[in-house]
């Protein structure tokens, strides 16, 4: 155990209070778990931040993050901002400039959970989906010209290589392994892109030599949506591209009962640049100051964050208490059907983790 150095970006909506919930949190674990501790840094970047200086976050904001051990991010998005503009200048300028390529979101009905699938709880819908997060459909590469005119063009390029496809690949492979089923299935939609696709097919099946301990299939993107709803039980870790991971991880995460319920963690592997963790939900500015915000999402990351620092008991602690408090059908905010506050989950998240 020892001292983290958090960055702590609040970002829009409700991320602000969802980390704060978080935040208060990790300060009570730290009190329970002798020496772990952290030193968080709130740095006020998001769409305030571009209302006053015209950008999301400073110029010299990675340096400023790369003296730190992790991030734990909040969320990004507001209604008189562009999208483009608030992702691009602030998440994914993190994500690329920290060559953060393995993006991780599981998904797992929790007990005390609903799923909006019948007869589904964690033993049926248990699930790790591995998203490249550096290239693909998201890779930026492409423009426009003759803007506003009758003839005007937008072409996005979707970009794969070797190199980037691998990467991500390989460790899914390493992930799939640690599992207790051992499957790994390979999304793709090689029928229809008959280039980056191809290649990426054909990167997993070289890799796929390697690991004769993981069982492996694949499956079309459309595919898949019908069987995360049909069969979620033959699902254990699915690895897909930057574009059609983000679809299928909300998916995933509106299947286990809330979107507000779902982690995710952005990783540098390498441990040359600090990680990046952050609920899925994104800002929901419909809801935003009404304390009415689940946090467990928020939570659950940092969770990820504890274990990717290596501070396994801590978040071992961490989870217990997450799976207590969703078990207790009192404690369920709006989003899954009861009337708890964001406070309220905070404080009996800190009651869970134990007497200091």
């Amino acid at each position: 155990m020892g001292r983290h150095r958090i960055a702590v970006i609040p970002g829009d909506g409700i991320g602000g209070e969802v980390i704060a919930a978080t935040v208060a949190v990790l300060g009570a674990l730290q009190a329970r778990e002798p020496g772990l501790g952290f030193d968080c840094r709130t740095l006020p970047w998001g769409s305030d931040y571009y209302r006053r200086a015209g950008r999301m976050m400073p110029e010299d904001a990675l340096a400023t993050l790369g003296r730190f051990d992790a991030i734990l991010f909040g969320a990004v998005g507001a209604r008189d901002v562009p999208d483009h503009v608030t992702l691009w200048q602030l998440r994914l300028a993190i994500c690329q400039g920290f060559d953060q390529y393995l993006n991780l979101r599981p998904a797992r009905v929790l007990p005390g959970i609903a799923s909006p699938l019948r007869c589904v709880d964690g033993r049926r819908l248990d699930w790790l989906v591995v998203r490249e997060n550096s290239e693909g459909e998201y890779a930026g590469a492409g423009g426009r010209v003759h803007q506003g005119s009758a003839g005007e063009v937008a072409i996005e390029t979707a970009v794969f290589t070797r190199a980037g496809s691998a990467r991500v690949i390989r460790q899914a492979f390493e992930l799939a392994r640690r599992r207790l089923r051992k499957r790994l299935t390979l999304v793709t939609k090689s029928n229809a892109q008959r280039f980056g696709m191809v290649l990426w097919d054909e990167v997993f099946a070289e890799i796929a030599a390697e690991y004769p301990d993981v069982a492996t299939d694949r499956e079309l993107v459309d595919a898949m949506t019908v069987r995360m709803i049909r069969r979620p039980e033959s699902i254990d870790v699915m690895v897909a591209s930057n574009l059609h991971a983000d679809i299928l991880s909300d998916l995933a995460g509106a299947l286990i009962g809330s979107l507000g319920l779902a982690p995710s963690a952005n990783i540098n592997p390498e441990r040359v640049h600090p990680s990046m963790f952050e609920p899925v939900h994104g800002s929901a500015f419909d809801i935003a100051g009404q304390g009415i915000a689940n946090p467990l999402g928020a939570v659950w990351s940092a969770e990820m964050m504890l274990e990717h620092l290596g501070e396994s008991a801590a978040a071992a602690r961490l989870m217990a208490a997450i799976l207590r408090v969703a078990a207790d059908a009192s404690l369920h905010t709006p989003d899954l059907g009861g009337k708890a506050t964001t406070a309220a989950v905070r404080d009996a998240l800190i009651e869970a983790l134990g007497a200091p």
